[in-house]
């Protein structure tokens, strides 16, 4: 169906009870508005096989929960209502808190640099939730929609989607635990590639390491001061012009020779690949592209084009095989050059120079029909970045069969763990977005994609030594680990923050490293079963309604990761709240304030290796620990798998999976093998058993892997000592140890200051009072020959003050302005102060206060949103946002004031207390002045303002105050188009 037929069939408002058929496995059910609308939805994007969404199955099961829908004004709302005490995670790549109730979701692909806790799109969609119900039990639920759709968790306990019809709702379970429905989601929409085993180290990014000297100097610096790391990336301005598929003559002269001499020293190289192709005739990819005709089309059928890093750009159409198998040979010649994988960006896509930051959502994609067929960009906009990660896995695959892909994808959709890992965009250097980066990482793993990250330190902006040491010392647990930053930052490299912070890297990283053979026996599982990598705290007991808000702490596993992200707390002040059961800590020896704690539960053993540089020095016939955490049975449990690191193998019976039981009987522990599976042999190697008994402390003992052990547990009396030992030793390490140091300049604007003192700005009529610290604000504003106080607010609630965004935590609240100049040395003269607050994502508030020495009578206030740099991928362009200026007038007469104001179309208006809030736009809008009128004092106090710059007027009455609000339109912001209000204030004579 088209969109217009679509539109038109469900022009009549409908609603009821969806129909439901069991679908994929007991407990999976497939949910219609109709049968009609069965037959009319487009093919599944996110499932695997599309025939399992669409065939029905034999199940004696009916479900718990039916959806109810109705279709209303073109959209389609679905709604699903639950019991008191649910919660809800998932919903993909988004930012804020983990538990996501009270939040609005639109799953639209969006270049959203400088994002925030309530930015609603990003990079990535995923129209999924995981409900966990009160009594422990899980269910999921997927809006099978590639379109835009709103998800819309504000009401509590209950979900709702909205998007065009039609499209079908599946639900999975309720089932006994959260993970089963990860299993049963991953069953449907398929699990993780089996990652290199290289991937799994630590990456250094920096966009950009501008030539292959440089490249080699920041690897051999890691090797050097022995901190580890496996590879090192190359962002765009590896390219000739930014042209992909190219090398820039100069800078990076010989790429097989660099990647030699990394591979050398145990590095791999990551390149990226845009999507956006150089419209030059000449340039072999636009030339063999146009050739084989695989561009996206404009409606009128010329291929479109829009302006990215090259300038003029077209973009292929991954809908159709032609172009995916045109792309997939480009990348297997890329590959050639020695390329070990490959970067996937700006895919969602992102064009500069428009408002969207996006093509038209006219375009034309000719997709084959097993996708959706010939549709609109609005179709399929959102997997338009998994699609690129799909044609580029499948390249890389055809380029070298022994080894396994790796692709890492900006853009994605529910599905595309498939095909690539992911990582959550450009973030900000703040500790904001430290404590956000473990929510997103772990709602991506709820939602099917467990091989993600943030960029460590944050993109953009300068981070501090603190901030920088204790979110390496958190990130080296994630599932992904790369450290990146934006151009124009101070270097963000592990040794970049001194000798203090240097080691708090060094230290996390030798535990990461010791940890991978744990991580990677949980991505095998991960790949071949569909359970998860890292998961929230509350996955150890889902009925604790005190672990769902968790967003300090990870499990991976059975491991427990629990950190400060408080910057004058760390870990070692911690009391951290634990799920039931069994939880005995331990370290390598290495416990820090800016480390995590490290918690294993009981019942389990976890296998870790030894703190290599790169995982290429690890070998089979390394020594093995296990560590090992009895339960209140005296029994654990763990496994290990084991293979060559790369390539197919493993599918073919080319590995080694142990599993490991540990049994404590008479006082004696013994662990052993309990089974094993695969073709390989066991290495002949040591085993070192660590058997955790309390607060750090453990037993250790020695043998051969695959024998059994045996630790004879001593007295009493004796496991007290020890662990008195274990405590005083850990006191005394911390004692020891170099703090990093409490430097917290942040990254404001060079050259300015913030004042801790009022700024008082009087001459002529006017003397007002300005608090930088809070907001900027003007918090009185006294008209002197009257001695009329207009202005007074107490400057933790009011003020005078503009806000910025729509979806954005607003400015001018509580952000602290600096003051930029200021010219208040000689009264009589003029006098003025420039005020700049940083408001996120590259923009600032600017407000210029001055009272003119031409015009002393007139207070002028200009006030701006400035791009004062812009980001990777926002081509100029930054977020949506609109600047309101705000100021609370106190009234002295309540009942004798009112405002008055002639509107554009020459209509008279008065405005007074008992009419509530007005709002006035259009030709309705005051023609360029307003005033409030107090009849007692017999003074009108004017506003002047530019109509040009002002979308719409509000009044808004108070006790005893009013709002007299100036807003202008909702737009980006480019440096070469700010916002802008100019207005100033006089008072008059009635």
């Amino acid at each position: 169906m088209t969109d217009s037929e679509v539109k038109a069939a469900t022009s009549d408002s409908t609603a009821g009870k969806m129909i439901f058929q069991p679908i994929l496995e007991d407990g999976v059910f497939r949910f219609d508005c109709s049968a009609n609308d069965r037959e009319a939805v487009y093919p599944s994007l996110s499932f695997i096989n599309n025939k399992s969404r669409d065939v029905p199955v034999m199940s004696n099961k009916t479900p718990s929960y039916i959806p109810s829908f109705e279709c209303r004004l073109g959209q389609q709302i679905v709604k699903l209502e639950f019991p008191a005490g649910t919660s809800f995670y998932g919903t993909g790549e988004v930012s804020g808190q983990l538990e996501r109730t009270g939040k609005r979701v639109f799953t639209w692909n969006t270049d959203a640099w400088g994002y925030g806790p309530e930015t609603t799109s990003l990079y990535q969609s995923h129209p999924w939730v995981l409900a966990v119900l009160p009594n422990g039990e899980a269910l999921g639920i997927l809006a099978d929609t590639t379109r835009r759709c709103e998800i819309d968790l504000r009401t509590e306990c209950r979900i709702q989607f909205i998007s065009l019809p039609s499209f079908p709702v599946i639900t999975f379970g309720p089932f006994s635990s959260p993970t089963a429905v990860l299993v049963s989601l991953s069953h449907a929409i398929g699990t993780v590639f089996m990652p290199p085993k290289w991937s799994l180290g630590y990456h250094q990014c920096r966009w950009s390491y501008d030539s292959q000297e440089r490249v080699l100097e920041i690897s051999r610096n890691f090797r050097e001061k022995g901190i580890p790391c496996d590879v090192i990336w190359m962002d765009i301005d590896y390219m000739d012009g930014f042209r992909c598929f190219t090398f820039d003559k100069e800078r990076f002269p010989d790429p097989k020779s660099l990647v030699k001499d990394l591979h050398n020293i145990g590095f791999k190289a990551i390149w990226m690949l845009d999507p956006g192709i150089k419209q030059e005739e000449g340039y072999f990819v636009y030339d063999s592209g146009s050739k084989h005709d695989v561009w996206i089309q404009k409606a009128d059928g010329k291929p479109f084009v829009g302006d990215v890093w090259p300038g003029p750009c077209v973009f292929p159409d991954f809908t159709q095989s032609k172009a995916r198998a045109w792309w997939a040979n480009l990348v297997k010649d890329f590959i050639s050059n020695g390329v070990d994988g490959i970067w996937n960006d700006m895919n969602e896509p992102a064009i500069f120079k428009t408002v969207t930051k996006t093509m038209p959502e006219s375009n034309i994609h000719r997709g084959e029909n097993e996708l959706g067929g010939c549709q609109s960009h609005a179709h399929y906009h959102n997997v338009y970045g998994m699609l690129m990660a799909r044609s580029t896995y499948e390249g890389m695959g055809l380029a070298d069969r022994r080894k396994r892909p790796f692709v890492l994808t900006r853009a994605g959709f529910i599905g595309s763990q498939r095909y690539a890992a992911t990582w959550t965009g450009d973030n900000l250097s703040n500790w904001e977005h430290l404590q956000m980066s473990i929510s997103m990482m772990l709602q991506l793993g709820l939602s099917g994609q467990p091989l993600s990250g943030p960029d460590i330190g944050g993109f953009a902006g300068n981070a501090t030594p603190k901030l920088f040491g204790r979110w390496l010392g958190f990130g080296a647990m994630f599932p992904f680990c790369r450290g990146h930053s934006e151009t124009g930052t101070i270097d963000h490299e592990p040794w970049s923050f001194g000798k203090e912070c240097e080691e708090v890297c060094r230290l996390a990283l030798k535990r990461r490293y010791r940890l991978i053979p744990h991580i990677y026996t949980l991505f095998y599982m991960a790949h071949t079963r569909g359970t998860p990598v890292a998961t929230p705290a509350f996955f150890a007991d889902p009925k604790d309604p005190n672990l769902r808000t968790l967003e300090s702490c990870f499990l991976l596993g059975p491991l427990l990761v629990y950190s400060s992200i408080m910057p004058d707390l760390g870990s070692d002040k911690l009391q951290p709240l634990l799920p039931k059961g069994i939880w005995l800590s331990f370290d390598f020896d290495d416990s820090h304030p800016d480390l995590p704690a490290l918690y294993l539960q009981g019942g389990y053993i976890i296998p870790f290796g030894p703190p290599h540089q790169h995982v290429g020095e690890s070998n089979p016939l390394d020594d093995l620990t296990l560590i090992v955490a009895l339960d209140e049975h005296g029994k654990a449990k763990g496994s290990l798998f084991e293979d060559d690191g790369d390539g197919y193998g493993f599918t073919e019976g080319e590995y080694l999976l142990t599993h490991y039981v540990a049994e404590l009987e008479s006082s004696v522990v013994t662990v052993k093998v309990s089974k094993t599976e695969g073709l390989w042999k066991r290495p002949n190697r040591r085993l070192h058993v660590q058997l955790l008994i309390g607060e750090d402390a453990m037993l250790d003992a020695w043998g051969n892997d695959g024998e059994d052990l045996q630790i004879e547990m001593p007295s009493e009396i004796e496991v007290s000592k020890l662990i008195s030992s274990s405590k005083e030793h850990h006191r005394l390490r911390l004692e020891s140890i170099k703090h990093i140091p409490d430097v917290e300049d942040g990254s404001g604007h060079k050259g300015g200051e913030l004042s801790r003192t009022p700024i008082e700005l009087a001459n002529g009529d006017w003397s007002l009072k300005i608090v930088p610290w809070i907001g900027g604000r003007i918090i009185s504003m006294v008209h002197l020959p009257s001695g009329s106080q207009w202005l007074h607010s107490r400057v933790e609630i009011n003020g005078y003050e503009e806000y910025s965004g729509m979806e954005y935590r607003s400015a001018g609240c509580t952000e602290e302005y600096n003051v930029m100049q200021r010219d208040l040395e000689h009264a009589g003269e003029e006098e003025s102060v420039l005020l700049e607050g940083d408001i996120g994502g590259g923009l600032v508030l600017q407000r210029q206060i001055t009272v003119p020495k031409d015009n002393p009578k007139v207070l002028r206030i200009e006030s701006s949103i400035l791009a004062r740099k812009v980001g990777a991928g926002s081509g100029g362009f930054s977020r949506l946002v609109c600047l309101r200026v705000h100021p609370t007038f106190s009234l002295l007469h309540p009942t004798e004031t009112f405002v008055a104001f002639t509107s554009v179309d020459g209509t008279k208006q008065e405005v007074w207390p008992e009419t509530g809030e007005k709002v006035y736009q259009g030709n309705l809008l005051p023609n360029g002045e307003w005033k409030l009128v107090d009849k007692c004092l017999g003074l009108v106090l004017i506003n002047r303002f530019n109509v040009g710059e002002v979308y719409k007027c509000l009044i808004h009455w108070g006790a005893r105050t009013v709002n007299l609000e100036l807003w202008s339109e909702d737009r980006p912001v480019s440096k070469q188009s700010p916002l802008q209000i100019f207005h100033e204030y006089e008072v008059r004579e009635i």
